[in-house]
């Protein structure tokens, strides 16, 4: 019987596993030391010459000469005259070297031994990428689709690692197909039923981080500081930046030259709207700034309850809250506040009516797309044409129709 292939094993192992030879070269020695325990009962008295590269393997088996009829421990002693039939010259106290040929230990006992190693080597691989990549959490990797399942997808590294993107780690607008390559942040790693579950992200703050980093050279080199993301992926992001240089403008450097930096990143991000404010300890400052694009006319700041009043021209009002609210609602998570938005009163809005006095005759779904881009009274309505209407909302030609002569025959009455 051969070795049974256990030095074309180390080579299988070197050339797909990651491990070095020394720490393969203490998973063989360890491996052959329990069989040789399992055997004998001790191995302290055995030599393992390991010489992988060329296929080498021997056991060898020191044992003491004692006179005959002396020996008390088989394994640690040989009685003279079965040393002298290994070697004419030898005498009692001397040490025999003796080679144990592997077949010894029975074809059973080796194949349970190389499952061992297998097994080993296995369990050493998992715990070198578990390792691997829990130093790289926070870290950007590139990685290939290789199956798209429902709930997730399947990526390969380099190396043929396998990571996960949980569907609710995907950006809503995202579509990829077996063989893509994508790019992610990892957000998490743990071992799953003995195996490391690498989780990735696209749609945490961190990987908007790291693709500035990138993008931003006075970002990774700490001239600029971002202070907060906030974001609704693929919608919207808002991203209050400092500067500890009064010589760099942080929005300036961020958005780039004809906005050669910011390109990047949206167009990695589905075309992702990107906020990039100057961060301020003003605070009024600071929620007027989140609002952007709409300007501020006045804010009312109520510090105990983290609330602001933000008070703004009737067609800036639509720009504050955002299609869908989401502007209103990032530049909330941003500062921290519960922004309330109001429109600044004229004399001709004394005579306004409230668009939830029309309930009756307007559904409530549409009175709430309507109030979502700000229209929150029938003049605000009525301001704005069909057309602009239509496409700023999810509302039908018709129903807009229906909506606007509603709302002109309660001023006719009037």
């Amino acid at each position: 019987m051969e070795n049974l292939n256990l030095a074309e094993s180390f080579a299988e192992f070197k050339e797909f596993k990651n491990i070095d030879r020394v720490t393969m070269m203490n998973i063989l020695e360890g491996v052959f030391r329990n069989m040789i325990k399992k055997k004998y009962g001790d191995d302290e008295n055995f030599d393992i010459i390991l010489n992988p590269d060329k296929g080498d393997l021997e056991i060898w088996r020191n044992r003491e000469i004692v006179p005959d009829g002396e020996v008390e421990d088989p394994n640690r002693q040989i009685a003279l005259s079965d040393a002298l039939k290994i070697e004419p010259d030898f005498e009692v106290g001397e040490e025999v070297p003796e080679m144990v040929p592997i077949e010894s230990f029975g074809r059973r006992q080796v194949l349970a031994m190389r499952q061992n190693l297998i097994s080993k080597v296995m369990e050493l691989e998992k715990d070198h990428i578990y390792k691997k990549y829990k130093d790289r959490v926070g870290e950007i990797v590139t990685a290939e689709v290789y199956q798209i399942w429902k709930r997730e997808i399947l990526l390969l590294d380099d190396e043929d690692n396998e990571l996960i993107l949980p569907k609710q780690e995907q950006i809503p607008s995202d579509r990829f197909k077996k063989g893509d390559q994508v790019r992610a942040v990892v957000i998490r790693v743990e071992m799953k039923n003995n195996k490391p579950l690498i989780i990735l992200s696209r749609t945490s703050p961190l990987f908007l981080e790291r693709l500035f980093e990138l993008e931003v050279p006075e970002i990774f080199d700490g001239l600029i500081t971002i202070k907060k993301i906030v974001r609704e992926p693929g919608e919207r992001a808002k991203v209050a930046v400092e500067s500890y240089d009064d010589r760099i403008d942080p929005v300036g450097a961020c958005v780039g030259m004809k906005g050669s930096r910011i390109h990047g990143i949206v167009r990695e991000l589905r075309n992702e709207n990107i906020d990039v404010i100057n961060y301020t300890n003003n605070t009024e400052l600071y929620i007027a700034r989140a609002l952007s694009p709409a300007k501020v006319s006045h804010i009312s700041i109520d510090e105990e309850n983290k609330r602001a009043s933000v008070y703004l021209d009737p067609d800036q009002v639509s720009l504050a809250i955002g299609k869908g609210g989401h502007n209103i609602k990032l530049a909330g998570k941003l500062t921290g506040y519960e922004i309330d938005v109001y429109r600044n009163v004229d004399e001709e809005d004394v005579e306004d009516v409230a668009l939830d006095e029309f309930a009756d005759e307007i559904e409530d779904w549409v009175i709430d797309e309507l109030k979502a881009i700000g229209c929150d009274t029938a003049k605000s309505v009525l301001k704005l044409s069909k057309e602009e209407l239509v496409k700023r909302t999810d509302l039908e030609e018709e129903t807009v129709e229906d909506v606007l002569q509603i709302l002109k025959e309660e001023f006719e009455e009037e």
